[in-house]
């Protein structure tokens, strides 16, 4: 495949990442062995001071995590003009097998870094950094996360070759497919966009009662993820079709195209976004009852469960949008 400067922006990227985790998970290590905010010594001196450091380099690599991502997608997307039969970022992904695997990493990633960060965050906010073993130790099992991605996304591009004929979104979400993508295409709109409302009346419930009561934050956290999957499957099989105005059109990637008003834009960054947080608030809440955090965690946790509320509010409102001013009638309205 031909160097283009996305493509070697998103391999160093991912490299640099990765080596940055790598050599932060040599410091957890240290940490988790020899870390206590009791100690005066000199190496539990110099363990905090490198800590502000590490954090320092693990949230750059996390913030790149999303701009690798918002620009892997669009390089898929720009990359769909040199493939014979592919018309959007899902004919460029199946042109080789290590293109989803890529996307979901990146995904996994992203999701991950930002929980990551949050829990920093409120630890940060302590005195006494009581969050500090388990936050590296979860950063050890994130930093092979990240080489996976780097080592897959190098696989994919490659192995790219513009010369082989890829299959088109129609192909794969088509009727007379086989595989996952099909049978989400295959699942009946009325069904999905059911689903689709059903999902964000549970997170919004579970999330007010987090906010008011002080309690089922991993609750909440649950329900955004489980009404992340329902999202993605309800705008394959039931919001693209209204989008495109057609009963058998399903790809989410096309939503991206300015002939469609690159509506995709309006309704995956919000949906992102709010799980993000919906998932950091259940990770900090595992550790609300320590004392020095309990009000801190409290707080942040209310703060950020009210920002996914709107985020998630957001992304169901443009959804709704999208169906209303569509001409299609699949569900004896349009």
């Amino acid at each position: 495949m031909p160097l283009s400067p996305a493509l070697l922006a998103l391999t160093l990227a991912s490299l640099t990442q990765a080596s940055l985790l790598l050599l932060a998970s040599g410091f957890a290590l240290r940490i988790l062995r020899h870390w206590d905010l009791n100690s005066g010594s000199e190496r539990q001196l110099e363990l905090e001071r490198r800590t502000y450091l590490v954090a320092s380099l693990v949230a750059w690599v996390f913030g790149a995590s999303l701009l690798s991502l918002l620009l892997f997608v669009y390089h898929a997307e720009q990359l769909s003009s040199q493939f014979v039969g592919a018309m959007c970022a899902t004919g460029v992904l199946n042109a080789n097998a290590w293109g989803w695997p890529a996307l979901y990493l990146k995904m996994a990633l992203f999701f991950a870094g930002a929980a990551w960060l949050l829990l920093n965050r409120v630890d940060n906010r302590a005195p006494d950094y009581p969050l500090v073993r388990p936050k590296y130790a979860l950063l050890l099992l994130i930093a092979p996360l990240a080489l996976a991605e780097a080592l897959v996304q190098g696989q994919f591009f490659a192995g790219l070759n513009p010369d082989l004929i890829t299959s088109c979104c129609g192909a794969l979400f088509g009727p007379d497919s086989k595989g996952v993508a099909a049978e989400l295409a295959g699942i009946d709109p009325a069904v999905s966009l059911t689903a689709l409302y059903l999902s964000g009346l549970t997170v919004l419930a579970s999330g007010l009662i987090y906010r008011w009561r002080g309690w089922g934050g991993h609750l909440f956290a649950l329900a955004a993820a489980f009404g992340f999957g329902v999202a993605l499957v309800a705008i394959v099989s039931g919001v693209a079709l209204y989008v495109y105005e057609h009963p058998h059109h399903h790809c989410p990637f096309c939503l991206l195209k300015t002939g469609h008003d690159l509506v995709g834009y309006a309704l995956y960054p919000p949906l992102f976004a709010a799980t993000a947080l919906a998932l950091g608030v259940g990770l900090m809440t595992t550790w609300r009852r320590v004392p020095s955090l309990e009000g801190i965690i409290a707080a942040e946790g209310r703060r950020l469960a009210g920002m996914a509320l709107i985020l998630f509010a957001i992304f169901h409102g443009v959804a709704t949008w999208l169906v209303l001013r569509s001409n299609l009638v699949l569900l004896g309205s349009g």
